[in-house]
């Protein structure tokens, strides 16, 4: 897990994305947390910058409580989300040198609950994680990961 007391020395990566959050929850949140389940998993920082060496920093969240109010309700909007993969552990508030920021560990989706998509777009709507990118995922790709599960595509 993440060292919050060493936060500068984390990087994005495959299963670790941050995103600055000071106007709300951004729209590319959904992006990542479709890639994340669709993938190995992985966390999002609400509330931390990367800067332009790619270290990571706490920027301290002015409304912590409404955006976890407004991440759970979209998390359970299946207009928004195909599947709520999350239990009440998975998603939590933390203080760093007095900032606070949120923290969301997604799972990788079981596969019953695969693809998970977004903005209830089956298709165009699942996203993959590649490094420190989400990508909606190719047709080929589509029919290789899910074909067996939910038929021709």
């Amino acid at each position: 897990m993440i060292d919050f007391s060493h936060l500068e020395r984390c990087r994005e990566n495959n299963r670790l994305e941050a995103k600055k959050a000071l106007g709300g929850l951004p729209n590319s949140l959904w992006e990542t947390y479709s890639a994340f389940a669709n993938t190995l998993g992985g966390v999002i920082l609400l509330g931390v910058e990367e800067y332009p060496d790619k270290s990571l920093h706490a920027v301290d969240l002015p409304d912590p409580a409404g955006i976890l109010q407004d991440f759970w309700s979209g998390v359970n909007n299946s207009d928004l989300v195909s599947a709520n993969i999350l239990c009440d552990e998975d998603v939590w508030e933390e203080e760093i040198d007095g900032k606070h920021i949120i923290v969301i560990h997604v799972p990788p989706a079981k596969e019953g609950e695969r693809p998970v998509y977004v903005y209830g777009d089956p298709i165009n709507g699942i996203f993959l994680r590649n490094g420190e990118g989400d990508y909606r995922c190719p047709r080929e790709i589509y029919r290789q990961l899910f074909g067996k599960q939910t038929g021709s595509y």
